[in-house]
């Protein structure tokens, strides 16, 4: 147990945990704030194409995804971490240069190739006799640099766009110099089944998990959708500055993260994974739905509390049934297939959101993203909890 201690708290561990807080804080700001507002503002150019250029870096950095056990089994762990996060400097760096529409989509897309790798790598260290430890360590890291980086972002932009845009630059630049001490071996990973095994297992999977497919793509559409109107809609129909809108940020992230153990723990006493889904989705969606009034800050801050709440509600519901549903002794490829189904809705959520805003307005996309999930409440409404959980029990056996 003590080697395991040191191992991941040595010093190899300790500068990959550094390099994913600087990656997760440079992303969540680039996707959260500079694309929206620097592309808007700076470079004058349209929802739809903002929204195309959020969906261009999901899109990569997904199909990397695919890839990076292939390049890790096969080149040292510095060369695939080094190489991405050079690529994503570039495409960081060229949207000052993109003024027109495929160049800044170009740019996006670019970027989102280093995206993977420090993560996946962050995966293979991770040991069997600490994983939830560690895995509860990563994703702290990761949730800190995601979240923190939109909110400093758009309190900077309100003093200076070009200081903002610089520090995201250098912060890459620290992160691309860090990897030069990382270590030149390959990534030590599990063994894999063979290739017709697992496409056998994927049909199988898919086949059975028919019904859960449309509330995953659909919710993870629903919220990404709102990504590249966000903080246009607040500086234009709320009237909030970029503090007021992290404030914002900070406030629905505080609720959601205080609320998920308590709402866990009322989940597994009440024994129902129903209507905490149902009430999640359905409260979500007046939320969003009373955020398109365009109402005073204080409401907004009181309706993103419940945001963040309502999200807290879902979120250990939800996976409690993912969790059923995946295979024993097959959770690396349940959790790879339920993620990319997921990731659907990620990929071609900001592109509609970004077509719908210059289409018919950003309000719009509040109530189309408010319908979406109002649907989804519905169908878990619907849905066959019983009878689903009986199928899974004797898959699973």
């Amino acid at each position: 147990m003590r080697s395991d201690h040191k191992v991941w708290f040595g010093a190899e561990m300790q500068l990959i945990s550094v390099i994913l807080f600087f990656v997760e804080f440079v992303r969540g700001a680039v996707l959260v704030s500079l694309l929206p507002i620097y592309g808007a503002k700076t470079l004058g150019l349209a929802p739809d194409v903002i929204g195309a250029a959020i969906s261009a870096h999901y899109i990569t950095d997904t199909l990397l995804k695919m890839a990076i056990g292939y390049l890790l089994d096969r080149f040292s762990i510095r060369i695939v971490v080094q190489t991405g996060l050079i690529l994503s400097l570039a495409g960081v760096y060229l949207l000052q240069f993109a003024e027109l529409p495929w160049m800044f989509i170009g740019a996006a897309a670019l970027y989102g190739i280093g995206m993977s790798p420090i993560w996946i790598v962050c995966l293979t260290k991770v040991s069997e006799k600490q994983r939830a430890t560690q895995m509860g360590l990563l994703y702290t890291i990761w949730m800190v640099g995601l979240g923190s980086g939109p909110i400093v972002c758009n309190i900077l932009l309100d003093f200076n766009v070009s200081f903002t845009y610089q520090l995201l630059v250098t912060m890459s630049v620290i992160a691309c110099l860090l990897t030069l001490f990382m270590s030149k071996e390959r990534a030590v990973t599990p063994s894999r089944l063979p290739l017709r095994e697992q496409m056998s297992i994927l049909k199988g999977r898919l086949s059975r998990m028919k019904l859960l497919l449309p509330g995953m793509i659909l919710q993870t559409m629903g919220a990404s959708m709102l990504v590249p109107i966000l903080p246009g809609f607040a500086d234009r129909e709320l009237g909030l500055s970029g503090a007021q809108y992290s404030i914002l940020l900070t406030v629905g992230g505080i609720c959601a993260a205080a609320g998920l153990i308590p709402m866990g723990k009322l989940s597994d006493k009440l024994g129902g994974r129903k209507w905490f889904l149902v009430a999640g989705f359905c409260t979500f969606a007046i939320g969003l739905y009373m955020l398109a009034w365009g109402l005073a800050f204080w409401y907004c801050l009181l309706i993103v509390a419940v945001l963040g709440l309502s999200y807290a509600a879902i979120q250990p519901a939800w996976n409690a049934l993912l969790a059923a549903y995946v295979p024993p002794k097959q959770e690396g490829l349940g959790w790879g297939i339920l993620s990319t189904f997921e990731g659907i809705g990620v990929m071609f959520g900001p592109l509609a959101g970004g077509f719908i805003a210059a289409w018919n307005g950003e309000t719009s996309v509040f109530w189309t993203s408010a319908a979406l999930f109002g649907l989804i409440g519905a169908f878990y409404l619907w849905f066959p909890f019983q009878a689903f959980a009986a199928s899974e029990e004797a898959t699973n056996k």
